[in-house]
């Protein structure tokens, strides 16, 4: 053999065994199943809740005008205060008006001496008619006298009850308890009948919340609520301005017999009640929580609780045809079952076909695993365990205070 033989066969060996190493370095090493944490798909009782954005409005309201002209004397009334059914407010000049009605009470005792004077006038006529000086026409005309002095006193009683229900009027009083505003007219002004408004009184426990709701969703709400007794199957509770939940809850009584046709949408109204939160302070103020005018957001919450089929809202995924989930089948393989769901929270979703109770959904380590896929269960973290519980273990979510006519459901402890 040549040398040059042999360097060719050594290169060539050479070349064989770099590539085959190469190759062996390339080829990874076999995986194992990838660990994935399931959850059991549960019936669980859930309350259906929908919301709406609505505004306080005060049951009853009242504008305190003045009934006659006069000059103001006196405010009695602390402005914001509460005040109570016939405190007096204002009070006006009263001479004028007492002098009136004096002078319409002198008119009237003066009829009724008339009158007095005229039934003795007739009663001597009467008397006479049964003698030769007695004439007939004497006797019509007394009695003619005699009712018309007495309609005469009867309008000069009339004139004399006016009075007084004008002297009445110059003391102003609250037709209706709750709170007062600002007054209009300070004292020394003139105020009459064309002043306007004085002030207002607007009550304050319960008070009225009403909320449009569409018309679409209004129907969706009367087949879910009218089996189960109406307005009476749902609970009103509040949402306020500042993202706390009022404490009290209230009843729907209202639902307007017209459709506004701009918005398409139906008025609903609920009642709910609104103690004191804090004692009269030293100006005589007293403050309730809600406010008349304020916006709020009303969740409508039904009574009776619905059964779901209930699993962690993270273990749902979405592609062009639908909502799906990875379940663990035979053989501990990933199985893609799609789904329909109900209305669900930000943790949970409630499944209304596709899975049945008892079945595992992959919640955690869903990047890692492919339908078909052979996977190694295991409980899911507490985390997602947390957000299964029922409402009186975990706080429950809160929906976005901008959304309107929205719907979601509130976990209820079996």
């Amino acid at each position: 053999m040549t040398l040059a033989g042999v360097s060719i066969r050594l290169l060539a060996a050479t070349l064989l065994t770099i590539i085959a190493g190469g190759t062996a370095r390339t080829q990874p090493a076999a995986a194992g199943a990838p660990a994935v944490g399931v959850v059991e798909a549960t019936r669980r009782p859930i309350t259906e809740t929908s919301e709406f954005l609505g505004r306080i409005e005060a049951i009853n309201r009242v504008s305190v005008v003045a009934r006659v002209t006069a000059f103001l004397d006196k405010r009695l009334f602390d402005e914001g205060a509460e005040i109570k059914e016939g405190d007096e407010l204002y009070r006006l000049e009263r001479g004028p008006f007492e002098a009136d009605l004096a002078s319409k009470q002198a008119q009237v005792a003066q009829l009724q001496a008339t009158l007095e004077n005229a039934k003795l006038t007739t009663e001597r006529a009467r008397t006479l008619l049964g003698g030769p000086a007695g004439q007939q026409s004497t006797y019509d005309a007394a009695i003619a006298n005699q009712l018309s002095l007495e309609a005469q006193v009867q309008a000069a009683q009339a004139q004399v009850q006016a009075s007084q229900i004008n002297l009445g009027y110059t003391k102003i009083n609250a037709p209706i308890a709750g709170k007062i505003g600002r007054t209009a007219v300070t004292e020394g002004n003139v105020v009459g009948p064309s002043s306007g408004v004085l002030t207002t009184i607007v009550s304050q426990d319960p008070m009225y919340v009403t909320f449009p709701v569409p018309l679409r969703q209004g129907l969706e709400l009367r087949e879910r609520y009218g089996p189960q007794g109406g307005l009476d199957a749902v609970v009103i509770r509040l949402r306020l301005p500042d993202g706390r939940m009022y404490g009290h809850s209230g009843k729907l009584n209202f639902v307007d017999n017209t459709i506004a046709q701009s918005t398409d949408t139906i008025i609903v109204r609920g009642e709910i009640g609104n103690p004191i939160l804090r004692a009269s302070s030293a100006a005589g103020v007293t403050v309730h929580e809600l406010t008349d005018g304020e916006f709020v957001t009303v969740v409508l919450e039904g009574v009776q609780p619905v059964e779901v089929l209930a699993i962690p809202r993270s273990a749902v995924l979405s592609d062009q045809q639908g909502d799906y989930v990875l379940a663990v089948g035979a053989d501990n393989k990933a199985e893609q079952r799609r789904i329909q769901l109900g209305q669900s929270t930000t943790t949970i979703a409630a499944v209304i076909a596709g899975l049945e109770a008892g079945d595992k959904v992959i919640a955690e380590g869903l990047q890692r695993v492919r339908p078909g896929q052979t996977v190694s269960p295991g409980p899911a973290s507490p985390l997602i365990l947390s957000s299964m519980k029922p409402a009186a273990d975990a706080p429950a979510p809160q929906a976005d205070h901008g959304a309107s006519g929205s719907t979601r459901l509130l976990d209820r402890k079996p």
